[in-house]
């Protein structure tokens, strides 16, 4: 079961599509949460949640405090989900907008002029490192002055590749999982 952790929709169920999609679990998005939240990088923060899978990390964040969040996920099954989560969690939250984009995050985020404070980027496994890689790169002049990317990848996949305009300053294990944390700097 896959639920929102803390906030304004603390402790709503989250739907979750029968396959093809691998929820960051509730340890890990609580143990996240806390620190991006310890450091006051949630709160009134522009989010996107890319290969959003659930929702499940754009919808912690509003719920927890966030006022934009948009979750990109091409698979249709996922985007379907991901629209009726963001329905749930309006009914609890206001003054935040969400919004689901069904294409792929290469797609999405060569056509957005949108730039955000917090990126959560959790790909399948099976994401090639090269589309990671053009992810970060495409994203990076997206980002507001000292902006957070957060990359779920699992413990036998590389660290990403930075590129200039994103500076690595944290990793984090959390059993199967590894979470790369960079900072938006100036290239």
């Amino acid at each position: 079961m896959t639920r929102i952790i803390a906030g304004a929709a603390g402790s709503l169920t989250l739907r979750v599509p029968k396959s093809g999609t691998r929820p960051t679990s509730d340890r890990v998005r609580e143990a996240l949460f806390s620190s991006l939240d310890a450091r006051g990088l949630v709160d009134d923060a522009s989010v996107a949640d890319l290969y959003a899978g659930t929702g499940a990390l754009g919808l912690e964040a509003a719920s927890r405090g966030a006022v934009e969040v948009v979750l990109v996920d091409r698979a249709p099954a996922a985007a379907a989900v991901c629209r009726e989560n963001a329905r749930a969690v309006q009914q609890r939250v206001t003054g935040v907008r969400i919004d689901v984009y069904p294409q792929p995050v290469l797609g999405y985020l060569r056509g957005t002029v949108r730039t955000f404070d917090l990126v959560f980027i959790d790909p399948p496994y099976d994401v090639p490192e090269t589309e990671l890689t053009e992810v970060l790169a495409t994203l990076a002049p997206k980002l507001t002055p000292d902006a957070v990317v957060v990359v779920e990848r699992s413990k036998r996949s590389p660290e990403p590749t930075w590129p200039a305009g994103l500076a690595p300053f944290s990793k984090r294990s959390y059993g199967e999982t590894v979470a790369w944390e960079a900072v938006a700097s100036e290239a």
